[in-house]
């Protein structure tokens, strides 16, 4: 998805995207709903337009988004359009931090000072996936919500989606911080991330809400297979048909989802003092008929079970009619889909052609996850390896961990630049001179972004990791590498930590071809600044190792043989 985001993303796209989505939702019986995507002014817009009530959240990401080029980027657009917007009868203008897996430490604790600065709602992505929350306990030492609650996150009036897998001290957690569960039952099922625990939740004073999720994850907007989807997952997972019973579903689709979303003062339910969002819905279509009235109850089980969202007639969100008698006033679907369907169009050009791709057959052996590499490097040569090991002793170094590798790469180079380069690798883990284990992976390693900082370069590019279960001569059979070119060195790699910020330095010595030793320091970033800061010391750290920084390079080896 993001290779297309990044494509296709503009002010317009997003703008056509949210006035189709307002669209279905009116048609389907939303009055209000709650988003986080890029260009987020151009989501409030169209949403002001269309007349639907939303909390509208800008996105803040430690990797470039097709709004911003940098963390600092992305959060002064936050403020400005909180600014912008803050007051709004319809608009409640948010700040999102996607999650704890794609923001640092820093930016989200940046993002709640700057909720609670304006008094505004935080969204964010919490436990959605087990593998987010393993990573995390290994990474961090403990679980999701404990690691966000130390970032000061919970300060903010929390908007929190999934939150698949959590204990419940991690419950109690959220419940004292009076944060909201959007609570996603296709989506979670589509994607296969599991069943979040609702019941429970709910058992212990949790405000839950049902969402969709963006189509990209469910493919519709439609509230009413979310509310049946939801009381069904709960049956399933906990054994008992009369978990999550009707009424509680309508309860979180309505006032409990306002809640969830810190509006419950002004809409989810009808009463003097709210605003007048309402819709109608007609109960006597052949699916829902005949009617039973011997339970109070009964009515809630026809709209959770039986209605649809085909059923709703009219919509009225702050009192003023956005659909009567099943059409829309105030959109015309007509002209939004036949701009949407040039889109598409567009998209299924740019999939057919990169069904044709490296990417694709990479994607096709399965396995394949995407990161994005967002680093300050720099590499020295040097004459020998042996005074930076002496050098690395100096008490201003903290040595974390070192490791001892073998490193055996074989490069695919493609027609055309866009293919990228694939790197075949295979990494002998040594112990006491002795080869532990080995391990076998597949790069494919996009074109390289590039800010220049003093003897630095600040480099972004797109990676696809894979697993390489197979020889190496498949792979040049598979995937027919224009060129290719083998690279073979000795590395030692230390993780360091130099003025309390943590550093790889790697020693490498190139033996094929023959290019000698060489200093490489390297550390991630997530912003301008940081990278600014980062760059500074590893000039320094260079000085302190004893090599000259201003003979220092950002190319990578592959670009030394090219």
């Amino acid at each position: 998805m993001m290779p297309v985001e990044r494509e296709f993303v503009t002010r317009e796209f997003v703008s056509l995207g949210t006035s189709i989505a307002c669209a279905e939702m009116i048609r389907s019986g939303t009055t209000t709903f709650a988003d986080m995507y890029y260009f987020e002014e151009e989501v409030a817009k169209a949403t002001a337009a269309a007349g639907l009530r939303a909390v509208c959240s800008q996105t803040v990401m430690k990797f470039p988004t097709p709004d911003a080029r940098s963390y600092e980027e992305s959060l002064a657009m936050a403020r400005d359009f909180i600014i912008d917007w803050k007051g709004h009868p319809l608009i409640i203008p948010s700040v999102a931090p996607h999650s704890p897996y794609t923001c640092t430490a820093e930016m989200m604790r940046a993002a709640a000072q700057l909720a609670v600065e304006f008094d505004i709602p935080l969204h964010t992505h919490l436990s959605e996936t087990a593998s987010e929350v393993e990573n995390m306990r290994k990474e961090q030492g403990m679980p999701v919500i404990p690691y966000v609650k130390k970032q000061d996150l919970f300060e903010a009036k929390v908007i929190a989606a999934h939150c698949v897998h959590v204990d419940e001290g991690e419950i109690r957690t959220l419940q004292h911080a009076h944060a909201g569960i959007a609570h996603n039952p296709s989506s979670n099922l589509k994607l296969s991330s599991g069943v979040a625990p609702v019941r429970r939740m709910l058992e212990l004073g949790l405000n839950v809400g049902i969402g969709t999720d963006g189509p990209a994850s469910n493919n519709d907007l439609d509230m009413f297979e979310e509310m049946r989807l939801a009381s069904f997952a709960q049956k399933v997972t906990s054994g008992d048909p009369t978990a999550l019973p009707a009424r509680s579903v309508v309860l979180m689709a309505t006032r409990m989802g306002a809640e969830a979303l810190h509006m419950g003062a002004i809409t989810g339910s009808l009463e003097p003092g709210k605003r007048a969002d309402l819709i109608l819905l007609n109960i006597s279509p052949v699916h829902n008929s005949p009617h039973f009235r011997r339970d109070s109850n009964a009515l809630y089980a026809q709209i959770v079970y039986a209605a649809k969202s085909s059923d709703v007639s009219d919509v009225m969100v702050d009192g003023k009619f956005l659909m009567r008698d099943k059409e829309l006033l105030t959109l015309s679907e007509s002209e939004l889909l036949a701009e949407s369907q040039a889109y598409a169009k567009r998209i299924d050009l740019f999939l057919i052609d990169r069904e044709n791709s490296v990417l694709s057959k990479l994607i096709a052996i399965g396995g394949t996850s995407e990161e994005e590499s967002f680093e300050i490097q720099s590499k020295v040569r040097i004459a020998s390896i042996d005074p930076i090991l002496e050098a690395l002793q100096d008490p201003k170094i903290e040595i974390i961990r070192q490791r001892h590798y073998r490193e055996y790469d074989v490069y695919f180079f493609f027609t055309g630049i866009d293919q990228g380069i694939l790197r075949y690798r295979e990494d002998s883990f040594i112990e006491n001179d002795r080869v532990e284990k080995v391990r076998t992976r597949l790069t494919l390693i996009g074109p390289t972004r590039e800010d220049e900082f003093p003897q630095e370069v600040l480099l972004s590019r797109s990676r696809y990791l894979a697993p390489a279960n197979q020889s190496l001569r498949f792979y040049q059979e598979y995937f027919k590498p224009q060129i290719q070119k083998e690279i073979e060195k000795d590395r030692l790699r230390f993780l360091v930590k130099y003025q309390d910020i943590e550093f790889f330095i790697n020693l490498d010595n190139i033996s094929k071809p023959g290019l000698g030793c060489f200093l490489e320091i390297k550390s991630r970033t997530w912003s301008r600044q940081d990278a600014e800061l980062k760059s500074r010391l590893a000039v320094d750290l260079i000085r302190l190792l004893g090599a000259d920084p201003d003979e220092s390079t950002s190319e990578d080896y592959i670009e030394m043989v090219r």
